[in-house]
């Protein structure tokens, strides 16, 4: 079968690498391995670029290190998405103890653009 693989970069990263000792992978041959009957047409990652926090300056490069190693792959994309940061009030622990503002960063795009690709492939039959 010929297939395309959408890997939503931001939740593979917090759900299986962050915390970890594991910060290398190989997402084509992890593709493979897990689909060794089919033909793998695309990998398309979604992401974002982060903005590098004042307590991990370094934030930044380590993730462009780990973009320019996916570029190697050569049936992969990655399509960018943007973060969006801005002040908000959250409640202090415990509950009553009043409000702190607070720097919330947030990922946009990338499952929008996942799901815009996941249909405008399939519209070009560019799957099975």
């Amino acid at each position: 079968m010929k297939v395309n693989i959408y890997v939503d970069g931001f939740n593979l990263y917090y759900g299986a690498v962050k915390g970890t000792p594991y910060r290398w992978l190989d997402i084509g041959e992890m593709c493979r391995l897990l689909l060794p009957h089919d033909q793998i047409l695309q990998i398309k990652y979604f992401t974002a670029k982060v903005n590098p926090r004042p307590t991990d300056p370094d934030q930044r490069s380590r993730q462009e290190t780990f973009l320019r190693a996916l570029a190697t792959i050569p049936n992969l994309s990655i399509i960018y998405g943007f973060f969006l940061t801005h002040e908000i009030m959250l409640p202090l622990a415990p509950p009553g103890q009043g409000y702190v503002r607070v720097i919330k960063t947030e990922e946009k795009g990338s499952d929008v653009n996942i799901a815009t690709h996941l249909l405008m492939d399939a519209f070009d039959d560019a799957y099975e």
